[in-house]
């Protein structure tokens, strides 16, 4: 595999290109393996570099953060003043590389500046990328331009890669107003042979709007109160509160920072009574100034407030020199800020082209499958064909989250259930940006009595009346399981709150099991640190006999294939091969007869211990022959139980991230989840969903 590193860079001040960073670093993620991230100058040791604790965070990079830096930019500036540049390189260059042996693809960010002149930043980036071996992706600034100050800006920057003998991957304008993208696009679609491609980014105003986090981050305040939710409200404007209650209202706009004296109890009070208001906007934050702090009284008061609205920040400055700092507060990214990084990755991934740059890059696939380019795959997979989703509980707190990232990186359309004045509470009390999503309440919707006469037709026979399905409509998991049965959405993901039986009830009443299977079951996408192993079933069924378990492994290895895993069946026992007597044993080696007999082209054998099936040593003494011992990507369990605490088992010894239950044998997916699912397990399992709804079709 052709090893090659990459170096974002701004051809000028203020280009944005910690945006373009992120997507960059997205992208290796999903199709490389093991991804370093180097800054060649960083501001100093003592304020960590906000884009390596980002990356570190996002993307579970393990270096430390002396790995990932080349050196501090006091060491930079004095190196240069003393004529030591290429001592300055050396020192880059020795640390990058010592990064570099010890991964498949290196993204490198360069600098904001070196020294007092811009135009030295890019000479200096463009140098360092030469240096480093790397391809140089150049971002330059859209904002603010018309279309010839942009031309003119790539045309220059044409020049000057080609006086630095640059290697360049693409150049990306970034921040183009709206009105200007398609004819500049125009203007760099024609390619000549070995011409780098140009891509335009549109302008998106909330990525340059900064958060209550980075204002308490830049000016190093003390969070009096605030959490993930709140310090990731963005500021639209700053205002001063120095006036009467009466006047302070009256100049209160949506997402308004209130600047004010930590005395000023009248107006901090008057923050929260405006923001439970209907009558009066909500406001982004508050940010106390002074020494003098706020009354133990009003602490005392705020205190006991079960749910914070907004974050209150505090500093020492008296409110003038406060006024004058804010304005300098920059939009950046940090880890705990979802929204803005789902916000960044869907807006750069809907306009650069990843499959040319990923040939440009040159970098072939590598055999091994991590969690990251698992997810990655999966993630555009479904981004190609978006599929409509239904999610019961539209007033849990994970749900709303996860739908949030979904929505902001375009990755499927969703519809919550629920009552609908509840949902908006909810997304609004914490802070989501949810503004044009579909919330359906089964009680008011006019849908009920049309899934009630289809539930009627399916289950009269069972002694079901119209009125009995009219009532069972109003659950949310019969409602949304009769939109998937009737088309009105692709899939449900379902079982943050809700039991399992309570998921996939209604799924067997009503979408019923695919025609030529004999059973419903389940597997587990178990993502290890290099692969990708399938489970199979962990979750639905206790104790199936030896035709069902043929049946799981035969649905295990459709599963596999759905995801682009050609499956190789290892059928698990206490036993390996002819040695094992007795019924247990008995069931496995009949399941393999009857599973062969039905699909002869898989590769499945069994029965088989767990240690034969993954480990090639093991396998070569047990099954000399077997082209799947040692080798196994698919392990189906004899039974529940030991499906089950072995997926658990493995997930807690190894850190591995466990994808599912995957529900297989379904006409139309239904999945279901764990009730102590995170944020990621929800996005994850919606994404296999949507993947499972295209096969489908």
């Amino acid at each position: 595999m052709n090893k090659q590193n990459i170096y974002v860079t701004g051809a000028e001040q203020g280009s944005g290109k910690s945006i373009i960073m992120l997507a960059i670093m997205d992208m290796l993620s999903g199709y490389a393996g093991k991804i370093g991230f180097f800054r060649p100058i960083i501001e100093s040791q003592e304020k960590q570099d906000e884009l390596i604790q980002l990356v570190k965070h996002k993307y579970q990079i393990e270096f430390s953060n002396d790995a990932m830096y080349g050196c501090q930019m006091k060491e930079a500036q004095e190196l240069i003043e003393n004529n030591k540049y290429d001592e300055l390189l050396k020192r880059i260059l020795s640390k990058f590389r010592a990064l570099s042996e010890q991964c498949e693809h290196v993204l490198c960010v360069g600098p904001d500046y070196v020294g007092d002149d811009s135009v030295f930043e890019f000479d200096f980036n463009a140098d360092l990328a030469n240096n480093l071996g790397c391809l140089i992706m150049p971002v330059v600034q859209g904002q603010g331009r018309n279309d010839l100050q942009i031309i003119d800006a790539v045309s220059g920057l044409k020049h000057a890669l080609q006086e630095f003998h640059c290697d360049l991957l693409a150049c990306v304008i970034n921040g183009v107003a709206v009105e200007q993208v398609e004819a500049l696009r125009k203007r760099f679609s024609h390619k000549p042979e070995g011409r780098f491609p140009v891509y335009i980014v549109p302008v998106e105003p909330s990525l340059f709007k900064p958060s209550m986090g980075n204002i308490s981050s830049q000016l190093s305040a003390q969070v009096l109160s605030g959490n993930k939710q709140t310090l990731n409200k963005l500021v639209n404007n700053y205002k001063v509160a120095a006036m009467q209650v009466p006047n302070f209202l009256e100049l209160l706009d949506e997402g308004d920072l209130i600047i004010t004296p930590g005395d000023r109890a009248d107006i901090i009070l008057s923050c929260f009574m405006a923001y439970t208001s209907s009558n009066y906007p909500q406001i982004a934050g508050l940010l106390l100034t002074g020494k003098q702090g706020t009354a133990f009284q009003v602490q005392h008061l705020l205190a006991g407030l079960a749910d914070m609205p907004f974050a209150v920040l505090s500093v020492k400055h008296d409110t003038f020199s406060t006024a004058m700092q804010i304005k300098d507060v920059k939009s950046r990214f940090y880890s705990q800020d979802e929204r803005k990084i789902a916000t960044a990755l869907g807006l750069v991934e809907a306009n650069l082209d990843f499959s040319e740059l990923r040939q440009r890059i040159s970098a072939e696939h590598p055999e091994r499958v991590t969690p990251l380019m698992f997810e990655y795959e999966q993630i555009q997979r479904a981004k190609k064909n978006i599929r409509h989703i239904v999610l019961p509980e539209g007033d849990e707190d994970r749900i709303l989250r996860a739908a949030q990232i979904l929505l902001l990186r375009k990755i499927v359309k969703i519809t919550l259930l629920g009552d609908v004045d509840k949902i908006q509470q909810k997304i609004q009390s914490l802070g989501l940006q949810l503004d044009d999503i579909n919330i359906i309440d089964p009680l008011k919707s006019e849908l009920r009595a049309l899934y009630a006469e289809a539930y009627f037709n399916l289950r009269k026979e069972k002694g079901i009346t119209y009125d009995m399905a009219y009532d069972i409509m109003s659950d949310v998991s019969y409602f949304g399981t009769m939109m998937v049965h009737l088309n009105h959405a692709d899939g449900m993901v379902s079982g943050a709150v809700h039991t399992t039986q309570h998921t996939i009830r209604p799924a067997f009443q009503i979408i019923k099991t695919r025609p030529g299977t004999s059973i419903v079951s389940s597997v587990f996408f178990m993502c290890l640190e290099d692969r990708v192993l399938v489970y199979g079933d962990c979750a639905i069924n206790p104790d199936p006999n030896a035709q069902q378990l043929a049946d799981i492994a035969v649905s295990a290895a459709e599963t596999a294939k759905m995801y682009n895993i050609s499956p190789r069946i290892a059928m698990l026992s206490y036993s390996t091969g002819e040695s094992g007597k007795g019924a247990a044993v008995d069931k496995v080696r009949q399941a393999v007869a009857i599973a062969k007999r039905a699909h002869p082209e898989l590769k499945i054998e069994g029965p088989m211990q767990y240690d034969a099936a993954v480990d090639a040593g093991v396998a070569r003494t047990k099954l000399p022959n077997s082209e799947v011992a040692g080798n196994a990507n698919v392990f189906i369990f004899p039974d529940l139980n030991t499906g089950n605490n072995t997926y658990k088992a493995v997930q807690r010894s190894t850190g591995a991230i466990a994808i599912g239950p995957i529900l297989q044998g379904l006409n139309k997916p239904v999945n279901d989840l764990s009730r102590g699912c995170t944020v990621t397990d929800i996005v994850n399992t919606v994404v296999m969903t949507a993947i499972q709804s295209q096969s489908e079709n």
